[in-house]
């Protein structure tokens, strides 16, 4: 029995290896700042570097060889404000109305992994994003912001012990800023600044079920020189707030060709500062919280895909999300393919 339970473990790892007025505009700045950004630790990452090569030295890919994963998202946002306008002199109210905004948001994106050794793995990504406002009326498509990492092993994986993986991020502004586009007519496809972070993530298998979860820091840099149109007001300067991310979670593997995980994401942002012509004004804390789970399914000898259903728990998270990944094999592009 102890040796069947062990070949599930490994099924599991191998199943699972690719998952994963100006108020107002402050408050969507926000919100958007804590929709899964690029650099953000998901599940997917959390579980790769532990079942790409569960049975090898190193979990990260091996020096020289190079993979290639697509994936597609659904993201839908939902918020309802109350607009509210009082009469100085009277002190009655003028005017009240609840306008209901909602967000769709369709992305996918290609991501290449390169081993450069057998414990240090660089990964690229390359989104694309449609998004569509049904407040606004507006749809657009647009790249997204093009993020470079490291991801480090620093000890070898032993049975039984604690699978602990390093990593550092690098997300550029490549996407079309939320700070350089006339905000009533205009979506953004990405942060408008540069952003990085560092940190770890630790996973240990406990058979047949396989624990995971990471601790991660962003540091977002200042954005100058604007000149953007916000409430009447110019918009020269943004200090966006760094952000303080972790996830936990666990996999289980039902058979060879099937498998379950679980996962809970939190992200606590620090206020923005917007700076004016005129005066200064700050967006508040906020926090983001996202409970996942994914459905692995074996369709070839080489191939696994995966399905992801989530839904957000705060007023700052997606209320759906949904989400496809699977990996791209081209002739030649892996040692002996």
């Amino acid at each position: 029995m102890k040796m069947m339970s062990g070949k599930v473990a490994v099924a599991a790892a191998l199943l699972l290896a690719q998952h994963v007025a100006w108020a107002a505009d402050s408050v969507d700045e926000a919100r958007e700042a804590l929709q899964t950004q690029e650099d953000d630790v998901t599940q997917e990452k959390n579980l790769e570097e532990v079942f790409q090569a569960a049975e090898k030295q190193y979990s990260l890919l091996p020096s020289g060889q190079m993979s290639l994963n697509f994936s597609g998202n659904y993201s839908y946002y939902r918020d309802d404000r109350i607009d509210i306008a009082i009469d100085e002199d009277t002190g009655n109210i003028s005017r009240f109305r609840i306008e209901q905004d909602a967000q769709h948001s369709f992305s996918s994106s290609l991501s290449v992994d390169y081993g450069i050794w057998n414990n240090l793995t660089f990964n690229t990504r390359l989104p694309v994003s449609y998004k569509y406002d049904t407040e606004k009326d507006v749809s657009q498509a647009a790249l997204g912001d093009v993020s470079f990492g490291l991801r480090f092993q620093p000890f070898p994986v032993k049975p039984g012990a604690m699978n602990t993986t390093l990593y550092t991020t690098l997300s550029t502004p490549t996407g079309d800023s939320p700070y350089e586009l006339n905000v009533r007519e205009e979506v953004s496809s990405g942060s408008g600044y540069y952003s990085v972070g560092a940190g770890l993530s630790v996973s240990k298998v406990i058979d047949p079920v396989v624990l995971f979860g990471s601790l991660g820091y962003t540091y977002a840099f200042d954005v100058s020189g604007l000149n953007q149109v916000r409430g009447g007001e110019i918009l020269t300067d943004v200090h966006p707030g760094d952000s303080l991310n972790f996830s936990m979670g666990l996999a289980y593997s039902l058979s060879y060709e099937v498998s379950l995980s679980a996962s809970y994401q939190q992200s606590y942002n620090f206020e923005t500062d917007f700076v004016f012509e005129d005066y200064t004004a700050s967006s508040e804390d906020s926090t983001s919280s996202v409970v996942n789970t994914s459905l692995g399914l074996r369709t070839a000898s080489n191939r696994i895909v995966n399905l992801s259903f989530g839904f957000g728990l705060t007023e700052d998270s997606p209320d759906v999300l949904l989400g496809i990944s699977m990996p791209i094999d081209f002739s030649g592009l892996k040692p002996g393919a």
